[in-house]
């Protein structure tokens, strides 16, 4: 463990199936809380980088695995985490995840109603052409399929963690309600929070905003969301040239059977918190093989910061980075050649963009579209947060993150290849089909361009 604090885990033995889970952000940060993890994946590159970081994976589409491999899976699994694709809710996206929110409601309460997934899934296939949206069902399809399992002797999850970009707030809040009010279709019944939280107040180098769902079952004791260890990043403040002042813009909520029920997660006016962390913070001493980057820089962006327009555009070396997206690779960035002068200097290298996201230096990127694997990621020191209030545990010491991440050897990659592919080195049959992975066109018709 990273603390020696005498807190006890609430489980004897926590163990986290992570859905989707990218190229390990939230096993990272379990690994650095002896926390072991199990991933569901089913991008080849992710996978690639995964195996190369040491991390259990099972190369797979997450709906197919729950329909037809689940008593695979680690009966000692008791965490279920997961934070399905967000493109289709994304404000960056087409929309039609935002666009169906209240049809999504719906599925929901026909889950924890008992309808049968062949039913679900022949509606899912006419309300959608794009079934990334229908994606953020499975969490709760498998915590379903927990409780009707005879691996796990049909003992349902312990403790559910959720993440997703902020317009996914009303799933969540939708999942709360069915998880507290109804339950599972067993009648196995959950205390939930949620809410949403930007990351930059837990050490993460960025400001990046992320709706958050905790559930423990009942008798596990009330959950709570992790407390904030660092201060708001406040442009206005910045710009103005005083000091960053605490804000709290989003309110987690509390469901219980009769009300949401407020809950103040920002420490007394008596405790004072951290400065928000900078890109030169993380970025500026050489560590493994990060040379660092010494002189100031300033970085120009073309890509926003949770929808907040006064958080795009330049930033410098001194302030946190805009959301870490799969476009950091375009981001400009500029060095100081003297006071006044600015030249255009190398742009950030795929383990900057993985330390920007809070990841350890010398993470083992790996395959293709590794900007797109950083930005997709659950920011380790963000993961730990969350894993540590889900389990009770207190603030996690986030500067392990900063030692160097050894990668597997090739025997244990061929190992973990095996196991998740089917083979030592390639892919089999088994795995998901590329042509697969690419999104459909979208169904909003284009505007047309008028010709003066």
């Amino acid at each position: 463990m990273t603390s020696t604090a005498p807190y006890p885990f609430i489980l004897d033995r926590p163990f986290v199936l992570d859905l989707f889970a990218g190229p390990g952000g939230l096993d990272v940060a379990g690994h650095k809380l002896d926390i072991p993890c199990f991933g569901i994946e089913w991008d080849k590159s992710a996978c690639l980088t995964r195996y190369a970081a040491g991390l259990d994976t099972l190369h797979a589409d997450v709906s197919a695995v729950r329909r037809d491999a689940f008593e695979s899976l680690p009966p000692e699994i008791n965490v279920l985490a997961g934070g399905p694709p967000c493109q289709t809710y994304s404000v960056a996206g087409h929309g039609a995840g935002r666009d169906a929110l209240e049809t999504v409601k719906r599925y929901i309460d026909q889950l924890v109603a008992g309808e049968s997934d062949e039913e679900i899934d022949r509606d899912l296939k006419r309300f959608s052409n794009d079934q990334r949206t229908a994606l953020v069902l499975e969490p709760l399809r498998y915590a379903i399929q927990a409780t009707r399992s005879p691996n796990r002797g049909n003992r349902p999850y312990d403790v559910i963690v959720l993440e997703q970009v902020p317009t996914v707030l009303p799933v969540w809040e939708h999942y709360a309600k069915a998880l507290t009010n109804k339950g599972l279709p067993d009648g196995t019944k959950y205390e939930v929070v949620f809410g949403v939280l930007a990351t930059e107040r837990y050490g993460v180098p960025q400001t990046r905003s992320r709706a958050v769902l905790i559930a423990r079952r009942v008798g596990l004791g009330d959950p709570s969301l992790p407390e904030a260890t660092h201060r708001a990043y406040e442009p206005k403040e910045w710009n103005r040239g005083n000091a960053p002042v605490e804000s709290r813009t989003h309110q987690p909520t509390l469901y219980d059977d009769s009300a949401q029920k407020s809950h103040e997660h920002r420490a007394s006016d008596d405790e004072p918190k951290k400065r928000w962390r900078s890109m030169g913070d993380v970025l500026r001493e050489p560590v493994g093989t990060h040379r660092g980057r010494a002189k100031p820089f300033l970085v120009r962006s073309n890509y926003g910061s949770s929808g907040n327009p006064g958080r795009r555009g330049v930033r410098t070396d001194q302030q946190p980075a805009a959301t870490v997206t799969g476009r950091i690779s375009r981001s400009v960035v500029f060095e100081h050649l003297d006071e006044n002068v600015v030249h255009e200097g190398a742009r950030f290298s795929m383990n900057e963009a993985g330390i920007l996201q809070s990841f350890p230096p010398d993470y083992p990127w790996s395959g293709t579209a590794q900007a797109q694997q950083v930005g997709n990621a659950v920011p380790p020191a963000f993961g730990m947060h969350l894993l540590s209030a889900a389990l009770g545990l207190p603030a996690p010491d986030i500067e392990v993150l900063r030692e160097p991440w050894p990668a597997a050897t090739e025997e244990q990659r061929a190992k973990l290849r095996s196991h998740g592919c089917g083979d030592a080195d390639t892919c089999t049959d088994r795995c998901p089909r590329a042509k697969d992975q690419v999104p459909p066109p979208s169904s909003r018709p284009r505007k047309k361009m008028s010709v003066e």
